[in-house]
């Protein structure tokens, strides 16, 4: 198995429950990985693997869209690179706020999701 990984993503973007969080907006720092079987060994073509700039183009299409929760975002993204690529065996991602809106609040937040292909078919019959 092949994973694929997208790490430390950066966004400024305008998800969250708070006023300030849809106006000002917040950086975010998103982790993706794709573990899948590649269509053929040795890998010699992008048609046999998952095309990382296309992982980047539906993160970005779902950053630039508001989501009240964090977990929302996740399982979008998740979901729609199921649709996109059949080969597909696990995705995991990890997505940070980097400054929550929190008084005195020092770190970050995030969630982690998982979905495999047996929870996504699951999921979608």
């Amino acid at each position: 198995m092949l994973s694929i990984e997208l790490k430390n993503l950066r966004f400024h973007a305008y998800h969250g429950l708070y006023k300030e969080e849809k106006v000002i907006g917040a950086e975010f720092e998103l982790d993706v990985t794709v573990l899948h079987y590649p269509n053929t060994v040795p890998v010699l073509h992008i048609k046999d693997t998952i095309d990382y700039t296309i992982i980047y183009e539906i993160v970005k299409k779902h950053m630039e869209q508001p989501a009240e929760l964090l977990e929302t975002l996740a399982t979008r993204i998740a979901h729609e690179i199921f649709a996109e690529f059949s080969h597909v065996e696990e995705i995991n991602i990890y997505i940070r706020k980097v400054s929550p809106p929190i008084i005195s609040f020092r770190g970050s937040i995030g969630v982690r999701y998982t979905l495999t292909k047996e929870n996504y078919i699951a999921t979608n019959k």
